[in-house]
């Protein structure tokens, strides 16, 4: 992973753009760090739309568990995303990266799909659209699932809205499961540059119908992959 510093440059709605248009992107060494390093990853995460898979024991609590919302508490879901504790004792989100997402939930390029529960927030993520690319920036979780969930509802989005790249960043052992993969810098830039020709529509005011029936269809694929 290369990385480099911004220098004296502010870090604006439009400049977070233009980098994740070029395939970089801003992180901070922690919560109270007000400096930012731009990040250039040699090898990239994603999560291919198409092969997403729905591990068997999360398809029930899917179907009812939680209720799903679409960017009702994008402040709330970034505040959560940045905050430190046991469970992550360090954030890369400072305050300089969270008032310039913020800005760009305000001109429509970000959002965030949460899990309530009981009428409580209790997980969810957020990323930043692009044309047809989603970049997945961070997700929280206060119930078992509440994130896990919160990302197959992002995938059936994506995928009824057109998109076909779902960049995660970075690959871990929770994104694995789901089918996520390491591609070499090369492969998603080239990725990335089809994608931003595309122009992805997110799906916010999807028909519960549609959503649901996509939904389905996502279980039935998942399962014929394990079959």
């Amino acid at each position: 992973m290369s990385r480099h510093h911004p220098g004296n440059h502010k870090l604006t709605p439009e400049l977070m753009l233009r980098a994740y248009a070029t395939g970089i992107f801003p992180m901070a060494e922690s919560r109270d760090d007000a400096n930012i390093f731009w990040v250039d990853p040699q090898v990239r995460g994603i999560m291919p739309l198409a092969t997403f898979h729905v591990p068997r024991r999360l398809k029930k609590t899917i179907r009812s568990d939680f209720d799903i919302r679409l960017d009702t508490a994008f402040a709330d879901v970034l505040r959560l995303c940045g905050e430190e504790g046991n469970v992550r004792p360090e954030t890369w989100i400072n305050g300089t990266i969270e008032n310039a997402v913020l800005g760009l939930f305000e001109m429509g390029f970000a959002h965030s799909i949460e899990t309530w529960k009981d009428g409580k927030l209790v997980g969810g993520l957020y990323g930043i659209a692009l044309g047809g690319a989603f970049f997945g920036e961070s997700m929280f979780s206060r119930h078992r699932d509440a994130s896990k969930v919160a990302l197959v509802h992002l995938v059936v989005r994506l995928r009824l809205g057109g998109f076909t790249l779902l960049d995660v960043q970075f690959l871990t052992d929770h994104l694995r499961q789901f089918g996520a993969v390491e591609v070499p810098a090369r492969t998603y830039l080239k990725d990335l540059n089809a994608a931003l020709k595309i122009q992805g529509a997110f799906l916010d005011a999807a028909a519960p119908d549609e959503v649901s029936g996509a939904l389905e269809e996502l279980f039935r694929q998942s399962s014929t992959q394990t079959s």
